[in-house]
């Protein structure tokens, strides 16, 4: 069974995130595929679930669009009862006791939340059946995520900025689209510091990608 999971989850996909010394960096690739056919070219994966909170998404696409919307409720529900905004590590927790909750009939997926409160930035990863693992430097998850490791951990320090940040996420997600024909279709990023979540435009990312790409 865990297998079979493990199979659905990780057969497309590329997802990172980063630490950094002002903040939290997401970003992904955009392609949705079903076996060896492309789905979908402009796949959103990734989701604002709070004020400056985000998180990624590998795997089903229903799974991951109903669990959005589901997080982004319960995030504001937790705010209103309260009268706090949640933290990152609520959010990841409230996430994690869903996704165990059905745990013998799993969502499947493997999610990314990342953001910063008053604690700082944080990142947690979370498997199909609840598992929470906070990461401290940099992550990746999906069948690009051994290419993307190899970027990040080549060239990721704990001083990095926001955005630096951009820059090393955005390179890791371009390397995973040209060996994992799982990824690609363009990129999607943000950073979320303590002051602003910014949602890049495509024009910026197509602009961090000339640094780089081979002409």
């Amino acid at each position: 069974m865990m297998q079979d999971v493990q199979d659905m989850v990780f057969k497309g996909t590329t997802t990172v995130g980063l630490i950094c010394k002002d903040g939290v960096v997401l970003a992904t690739e955009k392609r949705a595929t079903i076996g060896n056919y492309i789905a979908s070219k402009r796949a959103k994966k990734i989701y604002r679930v709070a004020d400056r909170v985000a998180m990624t998404t590998a795997g089903s696409v229903g799974d991951a669009q109903f669990l959005a919307r589901l997080i982004t409720v319960e995030a504001n529900l937790y705010e209103i009862r309260k009268e706090e905004k949640p933290t990152v590590k609520a959010i990841a927790t409230m996430l994690s006791n869903i996704l165990n909750s059905v745990r013998y009939f799993p969502y499947f997926v493997q999610l990314l939340i990342g953001g910063v409160d008053s604690r700082g930035a944080s990142i947690y990863s979370i498997d199909p059946i609840g598992g929470a693992i906070e990461e401290k430097e940099v992550v990746a998850t999906g069948s690009g995520s051994m290419t993307a490791y190899g970027v990040l951990e080549d060239r990721y320090s704990p001083d990095i900025t926001t955005a630096e940040g951009l820059e090393l996420a955005i390179r890791a997600v371009f390397s995973a689209m040209k060996r994992d024909s799982a990824s690609g279709d363009g990129i999607d990023a943000v950073k979320i510091t303590e002051g602003e979540y910014v949602q890049l435009e495509p024009e910026e990312i197509d602009e961090i990608l000339k640094k780089f790409s081979r002409k």
